[in-house]
């Protein structure tokens, strides 16, 4: 897939408020009443939920409060689902099964790991790179998270560091005591996993630097960087998260702002990436959309699922991110494009949703309390990544809630279900 470029937001381009797309989409109005029916007798759902985790669910390792009666509302009496549910995070240090059990036991509700989406699910489509040897960064299960997206031939940071010892200079403490002798039997790196932030900042930024201008030999120097560049697979540009903290903490999209700023004060060019997944990307909503339609499908819901609901904390990446993807939904249905996966291939399956709302919650990254910068006569920060524009409208939520138990009653009463 070719690196994503700027977004631009029609809407926004004609002075138009995002709230007014919506509006004129149906999204803030009433859609039509086609979800269960009240009473024993439920028709098969039209809708589903694309939940985020941090912040909306959970705080760090605790879980909120709301998100158990949310969950009293979408489990039946025999402890299954009553709607398609995916759980759609900008995390990636875990594994999807260890996921799918922390958030079993904290919402006290059996959740399969085909219903966990990490940030870099999406890789599990860039075939092209999965026999390449990649350079891996994050941390946690680094090599297995790797092999379960496909890539079958990885080199972990720590690996490239102990190869080559005289790269990692800046923590004195681990630098060599004497100078090791080269070597020339390194296989040369095809490209750059970015799976998560990495622990260890500078030796993750410098060695990832090597490779890219060595072309994959670090061992070597070249006399001109290479450019264009090897591959570079990225997930997770979440600037910001939240945990048990009274603020935001840095997330990978900290990260990968560091290294694209070094990559460009050293090169003088753009680091450019062939991939960039996790939400805001329209293809983590794809992706999303598919398992939503496989989940009811096992269930037997024979109705496809037209409308879906996405619940956020983070405006940047939840709500931009689900209102991006509704814009891509009614583009395509106006224009009868086809929809594209990576490197250009054509979705064998394209998407049966014709809208995604926004539901932006108050326990997370978001809080409604301080005035807005534009009420106070300030520009505000744009905390989303570089390949995404600016564009406020995208980061109107269709509704502000409370939390994500308010966010599931807004939807039951717009699909006319009972609470």
């Amino acid at each position: 897939m070719a690196a994503l470029g700027r977004v631009a937001a029609p809407g926004a381009a004609r002075g138009l408020c995002w709230r007014a797309a919506c509006a004129a989409a149906g999204l803030r109005g009433l859609f039509p009443q086609r979800g269960y029916a009240v009473g024993p007798a439920q028709s098969s759902p039209t809708f589903g939920l694309l939940l985020d985790i941090d912040g909306v669910l959970v705080r760090g390792h605790r879980v909120i409060p709301a998100a158990l009666e949310a969950f009293r509302r979408l489990v039946n009496s025999q402890g299954q689902l009553r709607v398609p549910v995916v759980f759609v995070t900008n995390a990636g240090n875990i594994l999807q099964y260890g996921k799918a059990q922390e958030l079993s036991d904290l919402l006290e509700c059996k959740v399969d790991p085909d219903q966990v989406i990490l940030s870099h699910s999406p890789m599990k489509l860039f075939s092209q790179y999965h026999e390449k040897r990649m350079l891996v960064s994050g941390q946690g299960p680094l090599v297995e998270n790797a092999e379960m997206l496909g890539f079958r031939n990885v080199v972990t940071v720590d690996e490239l560091r102990m190869a080559f010892p005289v790269l990692d200079m800046v923590d004195l403490e681990r630098r060599p005591k004497t100078t090791p002798l080269p070597r020339n039997d390194f296989p040369a790196i095809e490209g750059v996993l970015l799976l998560g932030e990495p622990v260890r900042w500078e030796t993750s930024l410098q060695l990832i630097m090597d490779v890219l201008l060595s072309n994959g030999k670090p061992g070597t120097g070249l006399a001109t960087a290479p450019y264009p560049h090897l591959p570079v697979l990225a997930s997770n540009m979440d600037l910001l998260w939240m945990a048990e903290a009274k603020m935001p903490r840095f997330g990978h999209g900290t990260f990968l702002l560091c290294l694209e700023t070094v990559y460009r004060k050293v090169t003088g060019k753009e680091l450019r990436y062939e991939g960039l997944m996790g939400k805001p990307s329209i293809l983590t909503y794809q992706y999303a959309e598919r398992l939503i339609r496989q989940q009811a499908e096992r269930r037997g819901w024979p109705v496809p699922i037209q409308k879906l609901y996405a619940v956020g904390d983070n405006p940047m990446s939840d709500v931009y991110g689900a209102n991006l993807f509704h814009q891509h939904l009614q583009k395509a249905r106006c224009d009868g494009a086809q929809e594209l996966g990576p490197g250009g291939s054509q979705i064998q399956q394209p998407s049966m949703a014709q809208s995604c709302a926004s539901i932006l919650v108050c326990t997370g990254v978001y809080r409604p309390r301080d005035p807005e910068p534009a009420q106070r006569g300030e520009e505000s920060p744009f905390h989303g990544h570089r390949d995404f524009s600016f564009s406020p409208g995208l980061m109107e939520a269709c509704h502000v809630v409370n939390d994500v138990n308010e966010a599931v009653q807004l939807v039951f009463r717009k699909e006319g279900w009972a609470l």
